[in-house]
Order: structure tokens, then sequence, then C-alpha cells
């Protein structure tokens, strides 16, 4: 493999694609602690925890995200991570706040969602049960 001076990131949720570009630097946290990685780090396949996730673009800027967890794939130059939820925030010190707020609403779209799926598999067994009842 030849010795790269950037790596391209791809931050992917259920819906979308929180992030895709360039960077030189990226810090996650696994299971079993936080690490780092670099443009030529060795492949590999590691479990994100909710955490933090720093993604250092070629200028030197730093991109804030707050993750769910999710998996993280590093191979050749590129770095692909899936999560649940993520949002992208200005700084660290108001990134609790925006990720509480943004999860909350998520949360709240979900239990629609899950209640909506009730309602309709509820319909779904009565008329199963209709159609085997004999009609006189």
């Amino acid at each position: 493999m030849s010795m790269a001076s950037t790596m391209q990131v791809s931050l992917r949720l259920p819906t979308r694609v929180l992030f895709d570009g360039p960077a030189i630097r990226l810090t996650a946290t696994a299971q079993d602690g936080g690490f780092g990685i670099l443009p030529n780090h060795v492949d590999f396949v590691t479990a994100l925890v909710s955490s933090v996730l720093l993604v250092t673009a070629p200028d030197g800027r730093e991109r804030i995200f707050g993750i769910d967890e999710g998996l993280l794939v590093k191979k050749g130059h590129e770095v692909g991570i899936v999560v649940r939820r993520g949002v992208e925030s200005d700084d660290l010190g108001t990134l609790r706040d925006t990720v509480e707020q943004n999860f909350a609403d998520m949360e709240e779209d979900e239990r629609v969602a899950r209640a909506a799926l009730s309602r309709l598999e509820a319909d779904m067994v009565r008329r199963f049960v209709s159609l085997r009842k004999p009609h006189p």
C-alpha cells in the first residue's frame, strides 16, 4: 500500500451521510477504550460505543461529532463509520446539549413509529382472524 497523507472518512447514519471527506487524523472510542487513526494505519474493524468522534481535516480544522454505538471499518485509505444516531457540534462545550436534544427528538420519532407499527400489526391480526371465521 502506498503512503498517503490523508484518508477518506465517511460517517453514515441509517438515513443520510453525516460527514464524507478527507482527514489527517481520527479519534474515536471502542468498547476497549479510545484510539486514534492516521492515514497509514493498519486495516481493522471495531465496534464503537456512544462517545465523541473527532475528525481532523487536512487544514487542521477539527470536526466534532457525538455518536451512538456503531461500527468502524478501516481499509486502505478509507474509513467507513456507521452509527445509529449522530450529530455534529461546533465545540465540545455545546456537544452535550446538542446530543441530548437531537437524540431525544430521534427517540420520540422512534416511539411514534413503533406505536404506528404496533397499530398496523394489531389491525393485520384482526383481519386474519376475521378471514378464518366461517361466514354464514
